[in-house]
């Protein structure tokens, strides 16, 4: 296939005098569709400034990152980071908020994102869903997640702080990890929240499910093809309505209590309460679709093979080594109660990243704390993302020794 025409990050972000004066190509491997969405936030409101589309094919690397050339396939892809900056305050820390691709558009985020806006330059990927990508455009794997986390983070520098969600924690892992070895630029800090790094760890029902049956079986059980008249038309993947109706069977008696409480807040003239419930499940319904590929990968590597915490997970043909993570402050969040990661699985990356000094790593576990409520809501506000605020600019351009030892905080929000 041809190669496109390589834009430097400061043609596709108007107006970055930052991004400009590194001049280095933007996910040059990205080979569908991309939006590049120029977002500043004055006040409460959020404008867009530029919106770009991109197209392009599989083709080598050749950019300015430093990183080695290699091939990648064509990938259903991301949207490029959607800057979210916070007024005018050019010089607050920048932060890249990886949004999972588990089933929900990043919009899922948006209370994470609206909360950090305040104090920081926030950048989200936004994760295309695979009906919409045509099927000649390729196919996208978890190889190409932890690629483009890689080079979001080499167009953002150094000194970028990466906040991972679910998901994403263990590509986030995996991208960081082959930047400390050498090809490319480590972030100054990572958060990760709620994420199965180490899935072995208080095993829920996702990992029982994800053990209890073959690959073969999640294959051909879950895997549909696309129909007309939608872009992807022809394309296998892990369908939103699949894993719209798996979010709702592990806490059926959950939402069965939400919709009945809704019932009777639209009845009694409630809509405070009404408008909450309407919030939260706009969001929670907007399902997308995942490339068959790339679900299937995540499944082995993430929930049967534990490859990145028994340190046997390759990203094209090299291993991951988040022992090489040296530079890197570490920060995991977990949530007592979370039933989608249990405890452990997110803390376990300090035991992997054995490089990174005491003095810069920090694990939190909230008290009475469910999954979403990690990243969202009222605890999440007034309680998790002050502590995160505090050590995001302590560790922003601040020197390994700026602590005397590791921190684990157990408390109740």
């Amino acid at each position: 296939m041809a190669k496109h025409d390589v834009r430097t990050c400061a043609s596709l972000v108007a107006g970055d005098s930052r991004a400009a004066g590194k001049g280095r190509p933007f996910s040059s491997c990205c080979a569908v569709p991309a939006t590049c969405s120029r977002l500043r936030s004055a006040g409460s409101a959020v404008q867009a400034l530029r919106q770009t589309a991109v197209r392009s094919h599989t083709h080598r690397h050749s950019g300015s990152t430093g990183r080695s050339s290699r091939k990648r396939r064509a990938g259903e892809g991301v949207l490029s980071p959607r800057s979210i900056r916070a007024g005018n305050r050019e010089q607050a820390p920048v932060v890249l908020v990886v949004a999972p691709l588990s089933g929900h558009h990043a919009t899922l985020l948006r209370d994470t994102v609206r909360t950090m806006l305040p104090d920081f330059d926030v950048y989200i990927t936004d994760w295309l869903d695979a009906r919409h990508v045509p099927r000649a455009s390729g196919t996208f794997h978890l190889n190409d997640y932890v690629t483009y986390v890689q080079e979001f983070i080499d167009y953002l520098g150094s000194k970028v702080h990466v906040v991972a969600v679910c998901q994403s924690t263990v590509p986030v892992v995996g991208a960081v990890a082959l930047s400390a070895a050498g090809h490319g630029c480590t972030p100054a800090s990572v958060t990760l929240m709620g994420g199965p790094v180490d899935a072995r760890q208080s095993p829920t029902v996702v990992n029982r499910l994800a053990l209890s049956k073959p690959l073969d079986w999640f294959s051909r059980t879950l895997i549909n093809t696309v129909p007309h008249p939608h872009a992807g038309a022809g394309r296998k993947v892990y369908p939103g309505f699949r894993q719209h109706m798996a979010f709702v069977s592990m806490n059926p008696d959950r939402h069965l209590k939400a919709h009945v409480d809704y019932y009777h807040d639209v009845s009694v003239g409630n809509s405070e309460g009404a408008n909450k419930h309407r919030a939260f499940y706009d969001e929670y319904n907007a399902v997308l679709d995942m490339d068959a590929g790339y679900y299937l990968e995540t499944v082995r590597v993430v929930f049967q093979d534990f490859a990145l915490a028994r340190g046997t997970w390759t990203v094209n043909g090299e291993r991951v080594s988040p022992e090489a993570i040296r530079d890197t402050a570490l920060i995991t969040v977990e949530g007592e109660n979370d039933d989608i990661c249990g405890q452990g699985q997110t803390h376990a990356a300090h035991d992997l990243c054995t490089a990174v000094d005491p003095s810069r790593r920090y694990r939190l576990t909230v008290e009475e704390c469910g999954h979403y409520g990690i990243f969202s809501g009222r605890r999440w506000r007034t309680h998790i993302y002050p502590q995160i605020r505090e050590l995001i600019q302590r560790f922003d351009g601040v020197p390994p020794a700026a602590t005397e030892s590791e921190i684990e905080c157990t408390s109740r929000a």
